[in-house]
C-alpha cells in the first residue's frame, strides 16, 4: 500500500518538473526554485534556488542548485494552476478501487 502511495506521489511531483516550487524543511527553511528532478524516495533537485529569509539564512544566499533529502521536507507548496487534479482523482480511484480476483 505504501509502495503504491509513494508511486502516486512521485507520478504527481514528476509533472512538476520544471515548475516553480517552495519547499518548507523540517529545520525551518524555506527555499523556492524550479523543480529539476525527484527520485522514488522523494528526493529532490532544485535550481535556480533562493532563500526565502536571506537574513535569517544569509549561509544559504549563494546556493544557485540543492539536492534536498526526502526525509526532511515538511511541506512542497505548489501554484494550484500548476496541479493537474484529474490525474490526482484517477490515481486516487485505482487505489481505492476493490481489487479484482481472478476467476478459477
Amino acid at each position: 500500500q505504501r509502495v503504491h502511495l509513494t508511486m502516486i506521489f512521485l507520478s504527481f511531483f514528476k509533472t512538476l518538473v520544471g515548475k516553480e516550487v517552495a519547499v518548507e524543511l523540517k529545520n525551518d527553511v524555506v527555499l523556492t526554485g524550479t523543480l529539476h528532478s525527484v527520485d522514488q524516495y522523494l528526493n529532490i533537485k532544485l535550481i535556480h534556488v533562493q532563500v526565502v529569509q536571506p537574513e535569517r539564512y544569509p549561509q544559504l544566499v549563494a546556493l544557485k542548485s540543492v539536492f534536498v533529502r526526502g526525509s526532511v521536507v515538511r511541506y512542497i507548496q505548489i501554484d494550484p494552476q500548476h496541479v493537474d487534479t484529474e490525474l490526482l482523482q484517477d490515481a486516487a480511484r485505482k487505489e481505492n478501487a476493490p481489487a479484482k480476483t481472478a476467476k478459477a
